[in-house]
């Protein structure tokens, strides 16, 4: 008798079990009016980090371009030494018409 009462109550545990998984849907018939259920989709919020303009940076962890001025990559963004302050701009159109951040020149 308790083998029997054993069995079935596995039985109905693994079919409980089984009903509640995740991977189980609806079927259409359960739906109201017996239509498909709509999916809902749910957007993500992304977090932008603001972008600084200016960054420091010691020289030995930045690199060198091959005119021979020094820049870091950080997250996407280039940014440029300034002779004058040694501190890294964020690039920008007409950078390099400054002095400040043209190479060294050697005589």
């Amino acid at each position: 008798m308790n083998k029997i009462f054993l069995l079935a109550s596995a039985i109905i545990l693994m079919s409980a079990i089984s009903n509640c998984s995740k991977k189980s849907h609806p079927s259409a018939a359960n739906s109201p009016a017996g239509k498909p259920a709509e999916a809902v989709t749910v957007k993500k919020a992304t977090v932008k980090t603001a972008v600084p303009k200016v960054i420091v940076v010691n020289d030995v962890v930045a690199k060198r371009s091959v005119d021979g001025r020094y820049y870091y990559d950080l997250e996407g963004h280039r940014y440029w030494r300034n002779n004058r302050d040694g501190k890294y701009y964020l690039y920008h159109k007409g950078i390099f018409d400054n002095e400040d951040f043209n190479p060294p020149v050697k005589q």
